[in-house]
Formats: structure tokens, C-alpha cells, sequence
């Protein structure tokens, strides 16, 4: 952020301006359960008003935990849901004043509003395992399954999607996801779905009868059962470990979209 600072010189009877270069960070400005950050190599519980200003500074939420973060002063802002962690690849000025801002999600949930940005030396990206996402002014969303694969929804503006050397336009309106290895999906209309299809299977297996839950969901969505996040394939369809049949068997699934929108389903075998 370039400050403007008016000096008043009386020596010379005459005005001169200064500009004046502030720290990069990313402020904590919310956080609600357990959170903790990772400052300059030191772990510890996060705070309102803790600073990510130092490549490898990070934040994690736990279980039903969250957390807000302020890109600068007003560039944009940063939603951060449970069990997520978001780390500082890199924040600095170009030449011409703009600003670089490269974060990475790890796993979990984000949604972000960010405003336009003017400067055309100006970016922010976010990197995950599947791919990179930049944006110059958007509101969009993104959910990371433990084995890197990537949903995004994209709300308001646009975000270019890029992976194995191929980049997507998703613009406002519409969603993709991102698998290690591939490339980007193609867009197709946001859905905000979270409707889930699900079925007990039964097998023998050494003479012990198991169960697992089979699942589907909308390919871009997370699912968490019993807040164990799953893994989909391109399909959206999950299949839990097996287990021992037991004589009553109840499971909490969640769906979540990458815009962070939650549906709790309440899973009963008898």
C-alpha cells in the first residue's frame, strides 16, 4: 500500500509530497475456535491482529473453527472454514507499486472477495495442489480434498484456472475442479448444489460381514463424514472404509460447496 504523506517544509515556505512503502501482511481479523499460525517459524494460538507478513507464514483452523482475513488494507478478504490451512508463498511490490500476493490453500475451504486490481503489474493467486487460480478483482470460492483435487466457484468477476499447462477462464456464474496431474475441467453453471445420493454396501470379508457408505455429490463440492474429509473422484462419488456391521449404525455427513454453503445429512442403518 503506497501512503501519500503531505509535509509541510516552513524553512522554504512550500509543500512537498513523500510516498512511503508499508509492510505487506495478511491480517487476522476474526478467528472462532481453534486457530493457530505459523509466524516467522512459530507456532501458536492465532489472535485479532496477527500478521502473515513472512513467505511460509500460515494460518490452520481445526474442527468448527474459523477464521477472517484482510489482504492489506482493503484489497480483499479471505473467509477461512475449518480444518483449513492458508500459507504466504509470496508478498511483495513491483516496480510500478503493484502488488504481488501469492497464498496456498492446503487443504479445506476459502471464500474470497477481492477488488479489482487497477494496477496492471498488480496479482493475486491462489495455489494448491491441483493447479493455480488468479484473479483480479472477483468474489469466488475454492475446496480442497485431502488428495489435492480442487473445486472452484466463481460468484462475481472471473478467475483464471491453470494446471498442467493449460488455463481456464471461469468466469462469474460458473464452477470447475482441478485433479493433480490434469488439467482444469471444463466450466460448466454454478450450481450451489448440495444434494447427496448415498447407499449402505455389505460384503463378507474374511467371514466378517462390513459395511461402507457409497456416496455422490456434485464433483466440485468436499464431504466430510464424521468430520473426516473424503476423497471423490471426477464423478463426485466417495466410498468410506470398510467397517464391522454393527448392530446400529448412525453417520454425520456434510456437504460443502467451494462458497462455503453447508448441508448436514444424518445417515441411520438399523
Amino acid at each position: 500500500m503506497l501512503i501519500a504523506l503531505l509535509l509541510s517544509m516552513t524553512h522554504v515556505g512550500a509543500q512537498q509530497t513523500l510516498r512511503v512503502r508499508v509492510n505487506r501482511a495478511i491480517a487476522i481479523q476474526q478467528v472462532a475456535g481453534t486457530v493457530t499460525c505459523t509466524l516467522q517459524r512459530v507456532t501458536r494460538s492465532a489472535q485479532v491482529g496477527d500478521r502473515l507478513q513472512t513467505v511460509g507464514d500460515s494460518i490452520a483452523t481445526g474442527k468448527n473453527s474459523t477464521a477472517t482475513l484482510a489482504v492489506d488494507t482493503g484489497i480483499g478478504f479471505i473467509n477461512v472454514a475449518e480444518n483449513t490451512q492458508v500459507r504466504v508463498r509470496q508478498l511483495e511490490y513491483t516496480p510500478d507499486n503493484g502488488r504481488i500476493t501469492r497464498l496456498q490453500v492446503t487443504q479445506g475451504q476459502v471464500r474470497l472477495r477481492v477488488r479489482r486490481l487497477t494496477n496492471p503489474g498488480s496479482t493475486l493467486e491462489i495455489q494448491t495442489p491441483a493447479g493455480i487460480s488468479g484473479v483480479r478483482g472477483t468474489e469466488f470460492g475454492l475446496g480442497v480434498q485431502p488428495n489435492g483435487k480442487t473445486g472452484l466457484a466463481v460468484l462475481q468477476g472471473g478467475v483464471q484456472n491453470a494446471a498442467q499447462g493449460r488455463a481456464v477462464a471461469v468466469n462469474g456464474g460458473f464452477q470447475n475442479f482441478t485433479i493433480p496431474g490434469e488439467p482444469p475441467s471444463t466450466p460448466v453453471p454454478l450450481r450451489e448444489d448440495t444434494r447427496l445420493k448415498h447407499q449402505f454396501r455389505q460384503v463378507i470379508e474374511g467371514g466378517v460381514r462390513k459395511i461402507q457408505l457409497v456416496g455422490q455429490v456434485d464433483p466440485v463440492n468436499l464431504v466430510l463424514v464424521e468430520g473426516n474429509p473424503q476423497v471423490t473422484d471426477r464423478r463426485g462419488q466417495f466410498r468410506t472404509e470398510l467397517r464391522p456391521v454393527p448392530s446400529y449404525l448412525r453417520l454425520r455427513v456434510t456437504v460443502i460447496t467451494p462458497l462455503g454453503k453447508q448441508q448436514v445429512y444424518d445417515l441411520a442403518l438399523r
